[in-house]
């Protein structure tokens, strides 16, 4: 299973990016919101979720992890496979689907292309509940945080050393923001010292 792909954009299409990985171009199918914010020729970090059927592999990418998180989320609604789930999320960011969900808004739900009031419907009451179990990103809505070389290897050492991977980058977050200017190793202790406290 591909969790997540990171390295340089070589080419962002309207439904599609395709991103250089250790010599192998990846593409990921994305919403046009998370396509908007890739530049071709930069270096980037998708969350990914892998779909296999009979005839064909295909890849998602998302900006963040509850994107990732609510695509798998509406694809267990029956009648929903993974195109109507990036519709949905290419209509409603993540927050609205949260709100329209909670507040039963099947208007809301209805726009989205291929859902009709009957399946925004059965939307509401499967997955009322279950979206609250979604963690949600840290920092700003559609905040990113900029990619530096020493966030990226110290979040990957402390994947690395067994820590969640969003645990590991609020860490990093948290120490770059109070030392923008530390190095690699000094970023790290910091990190595995907020981490220990929080353990």
């Amino acid at each position: 299973m591909i969790a997540s792909v990171r390295g340089e954009v070589l080419e962002v299409a309207l439904d599609h990016v395709v991103i250089e990985a250790a010599g192998v171009g990846y593409r990921l199918n994305a919403t046009p919101a998370t396509l908007a914010g890739l530049t071709r020729g930069e270096q980037i970090r998708l969350y990914t979720a892998m779909i296999v059927r009979e005839d064909s592999m295909t890849l998602f990418g998302f900006a963040d992890t509850e994107a990732r998180e609510l695509f798998g989320l509406l694809q267990t609604v029956s009648g929903v496979g993974p195109r109507l789930a990036m519709a949905v999320l290419a209509v409603l960011e993540p927050e609205a689907l949260r709100k329209a969900l909670a507040e039963s808004n099947v208007a809301a739900l209805t726009r989205v292309p291929g859902i009709g009031k009957r399946g925004a419907e059965r939307m509401v009451v499967e997955l009322r509940d279950k979206v609250n179990q979604v963690a949600v990103p840290t920092g700003a809505p559609g905040a990113r945080t900029p990619s530096t070389p020493v966030r990226e290897q110290v979040a990957e050492a402390l994947i690395g050393l067994g820590f969640p991977a969003k645990q590991a980058e609020q860490a990093v977050d948290t120490v770059l923001a109070d030392q923008p200017a530390a190095t690699t190793s000094v970023a790290l202790r910091a990190a595995l010292g907020l981490l220990g406290k929080n353990r």
